[in-house]
């Protein structure tokens, strides 16, 4: 009875940080389907009549939406998967490999992940235009593989530096081959891990603005962040199709999280067990 006693602080706690979370998200979804004059006339809070879709259309043609999400889904899907692969690449190397330097190696990493984002404006720009990268989704790609691959790197090293050394040992005494111990042993002990790294490689992606601001300059390769920090900028939206543009911005990463949450979580649990 007084260990359930103890959960009702901890519970009304979590209920009133989810309120805190999800009241801000129904108000922009309630105003994006308010027409601009009863937004006028009563305010942000109150409830619409009916269902005023011109502001979620008007948005969506006007920046090409359905062109800006194709972009945003390759780059961030296809920075989740080369960056979770390149992850696992080096952390085999570091954790079990046993690569010398090892300490520094993973300094180097940690390093890398606190670099600040201005800080490669320049040298990413210069480089993208020598090799002729430029205004192209794969420059992006590249970078944001690296990028993200750095904290992979030093998480999944700290997991598979306590892989069991036996279980190893006894692969190569039965004639397995360092690929085979990788994909066979590795790879599905590592499964949780990897499947968080996926989930939050793919939201990080998403909502980077800077580097793609810099390096996606026409509008056939832009991303959603960066189309919806345009327009905004330009300051030809209302407030009903702000509130659409808000409300399709983060949807879209909203519906892949609660898609993989349950690879989330299990992830989680599984890292918390060890």
């Amino acid at each position: 009875m007084t260990v359930a006693l103890r959960r009702y602080p901890v519970l009304a706690a979590l209920c009133l940080a989810a309120l805190f979370m999800v009241v801000p998200f129904l108000i922009v979804a309630v105003n994006a389907v308010k027409s601009p004059a009863e937004y006028a006339a009563n305010g942000p809070l109150s409830l619409p009549d009916g269902l005023y879709l011109d502001g979620i259309e008007d948005f969506w043609n006007r920046v090409d939406y359905g062109r800006k999400l194709l972009n945003s889904v390759l780059i961030s899907g296809s920075v989740a998967v080369l960056a979770a692969v390149l992850s696992l690449l080096n952390a085999y190397a570091i954790g079990i490999g046993r690569i010398r330097g090892r300490a520094w190696v993973l300094a180097f990493f940690v390093l890398a992940n606190m670099l600040p984002q201005e800080a490669l404006v320049y040298p990413v720009y210069y480089l993208s235009k020598q090799t002729g990268l430029y205004d192209t989704r794969l420059s992006v790609i590249i970078v944001f593989t690296v990028v993200q691959a750095a904290f992979g790197t030093y998480l999944l090293s700290s997991v598979l530096g306590r892989f069991p050394r036996e279980i190893i040992e006894a692969a190569r005494i039965d004639g397995a081959s360092r690929w085979q111990i990788l994909w066979r042993i590795v790879v599905p002990v590592s499964r949780p891990t990897l499947g968080v790294l996926l989930v939050f490689f793919f939201i990080w992606t998403w909502n980077e603005f800077l580097l793609p601001l810099v390096m996606l300059i026409s509008n056939d390769n832009q991303t959603v962040s960066v189309a919806l920090g345009v327009l905004q900028g330009q300051r030809l939206m209302d407030a009903t199709m702000t509130n659409a543009a808000a409300l399709l911005g983060v949807l879209p990463a909203l519906v892949f999280f609660l898609v993989f949450q349950r690879t989330l979580t299990r992830g989680i649990a599984v890292g918390a067990v060890k």
